[in-house]
């Protein structure tokens, strides 16, 4: 695992490699390219450009080779303070529009710099390398349409994708894991499973759940309530539309706006879809007066919310405008505070190891720049997430300014098959929209206290789990999560009568079982189920009518010959153990 340093330095050198990817544009297609803005990102960088005649993919491999280049000169960085109007003159003169708009966008205190590379000079914070050869291995990855500042009423630029790592066999490795990525990407796997699609009817980062996509979802939906009343979970509903005081109440309207739907108007007032589902559940603790005995008090829901992300973010079920989060809020008192935590945190890895999630890393996300509440609310929170995970031995890092406007959290990231890091489930500490709200219950001194919240999701939502299950399984769902968990491919048509007895009699069992009615030749119909990726196929002909019994395909190329009932205990057996 990287330590900080490690990851700083990479982010430096990815920096580093974006003004040398800037450098070899201007150097091939001459100034007349307008530059916009190159930064590291979590794998690697990218730089945004405008361009008379756009790029073409052919473009890539010279720009590459011209990078390598610079690389290989091992060109020193050197950086400068420089004054608005110096930098406004220089660019000026360059006819840079997008680096002027920077500029003026910076505020009046805050000093600029400049930082050369070879020939190349870019208005620049800083965070690099010293010199171009310690950038290591470069590649270029792709080009993308990107609005400039995100606004799609802004000038669409072209972006340049590439990543770095410290060593030839480092990026080799990455690209292979780049190509099984490809391969394993959700919204071809989607399409092919016919799992879900997004209608342009619609619009976009809308999710329409087609049958085999609902049953999957369905099932995991079930499994996580399972878990809940376990726990003591009370099930809840609320609206998906409330009035617009409620969000000025909890924070939302000053902080999220820009990601709110609305406002609606309705008998001369605003309504708001709402973005969080927090709002109403606090709600329905206010409803009526609350003492101490009530407390815990947790209230779950499946509840869908709506984020007025931008198109261009928007990316399969990844990142989506309709987000289905398994949510719920807990209310306890500020003694039941660090066990009902760490019980939640125990919830959430005992879901992500169901589903095959063993290497997680867990971190603690700290008070943002955009926060609400006093600070000292906020110590008093962080400190008991800490305190939390360290009174269950668990390991955490810390996320400097990564947590909600409303309060700190312990985030959960998991690696998957190949792997690559998610952020998944979330646990979030809440003193502010307790005080908000004005909630209270009555202590056992008779008197009014504060409850405090806990805001949690296991899965974080059920659209970006969905999208990320798909790929780490690479669409091969395990048996008990399977749309269909077996289909039966009768020979002929003389053996379709006795197809459909296997059906219905593992239905009736609770298994999800299909019979391929098809006329397809056999070979057929066995390679189609194994492009559905169904874990078993059950191939019927006539000695198996006549002898009771089904011949067994698994999904890996296995093959047997078993009664039905050995074949249903099997069955049972693997979708009790999960496997």
């Amino acid at each position: 695992m990287a330590t900080g340093d490690q990851k700083r330095d990479l982010g430096h050198a990815r920096h580093t490699a974006a003004h040398l990817l800037a450098h070899a544009v201007t150097d091939l297609f001459g100034s007349d390219v307008k530059l916009a803005i190159g930064p590291a990102i979590e794998n690697g960088f990218y730089y945004d450009f405008l361009k008379d005649t756009p790029f073409v993919p052919e473009d890539l491999p010279r720009i590459e080779a011209r990078m390598r280049e610079l690389v290989a000169a091992d060109l020193e960085m050197t950086g400068r303070a420089i004054s608005r109007a110096d930098a406004t003159a220089y660019y000026k003169e360059r006819k840079q529009p997008f680096k002027l708009e920077l500029i003026e966008g910076i505020p009046a205190d805050e000093p600029l710099s400049m930082y050369t590379i070879g020939t190349f000079t870019d208005l620049c914070r800083g965070g690099h390398v010293e010199h171009s050869r310690q950038v290591g291995a470069v590649k270029l990855l792709s080009l993308a349409g990107a609005y400039w500042r995100g606004d799609e009423r802004n000038p669409m630029l072209q972006r340049i994708y590439g990543t770095a790592f410290p060593t030839q066999a480092e990026l080799d490795a990455y690209l292979v894991q780049l190509e099984e990525a490809e391969k394993r990407d959700h919204r071809r796997l989607g399409k092919d499973l016919d799992l879900f699609s997004i209608e342009e009817a619609a619009g976009p980062g809308l999710i329409f759940w087609h049958p085999a996509g609902a049953r999957v979802r369905s099932v995991i939906e079930d499994f996580i309530r399972s878990e809940l009343r376990k726990r003591g979970y009370e099930p809840v509903y609320t609206p998906h539309v409330v009035r617009e005081q409620v969000y000025e109440t909890s924070g939302h309207l000053a902080t999220f706006s820009e990601n709110m739907f609305g406002p609606l108007e309705l008998d001369e007032e605003h309504y708001r879809v709402k973005p969080m589902n927090c709002p109403g559940h606090i709600l329905i603790y206010k409803s009526r007066p609350r003492s101490y005995r009530d407390l815990p008090l947790r209230l779950a829901e499946f509840g869908t919310v709506y984020r007025a992300e931008r198109s261009g973010t928007l990316h399969g079920l990844l990142r989506v405008r309709m987000v289905t989060m398994d949510d719920a809020h807990l209310f306890v008192t500020p003694d039941q505070l660090q066990a009902e935590f760490e019980n939640t945190v125990d919830a959430a890895l005992t879901v992500l190891r169901t589903f095959k999630f063993d290497d997680y890393k867990l971190f603690v996300s700290t008070k943002p720049e955009k926060a609400l509440g006093d600070h000292a609310l906020w110590e008093r929170a962080t400190k008991a997430i800490m305190a939390a995970c360290e009174h269950a031995g668990l390991k955490y890092e810390i996320d400097e300014g990564g947590g909600a406007f409303y309060g700190p959290k312990l985030d959960i990231k998991v690696r998957d098959a190949i792997g690559r890091e998610w952020q998944l489930s979330t646990v979030q500490v809440d003193f502010n929209l307790p005080e908000r709200f004005a909630l209270t219950y009555i202590g056992p001194d008779g008197s009014e206290h504060q409850p405090v919240m806990i805001h949690r999701a296991l899965c974080g939502s059920l659209e970006r789990f969905m999208g990320v299950l798909i790929e780490h399984y690479a669409g091969a769902f395990p048996v008990w999560l399977a749309p269909v968990q077996a289909v039966v491919l009768p020979i002929g048509e003389d053996q379709i009568p006795y197809a459909e007895r296997v059906e219905t009699s593992l239905a009736s069992a609770g298994f999800r079982v299909e019979v391929d009615r098809s006329n397809e030749r056999l070979q057929k119909k066995i390679r189609n189920q194994q492009l559905r990726k169904v874990p078993y196929m059950l191939v019927v002909g006539k000695n198996e009518v006549n002898d009771g019994t089904v011949n067994v395909r698994s999904r890996a190329g296995e093959q047997t010959t078993m009664t039905l009932e050995e074949f249903g205990i099997k069955l049972r057996d693997e979708v009790a153990s999960k496997t």
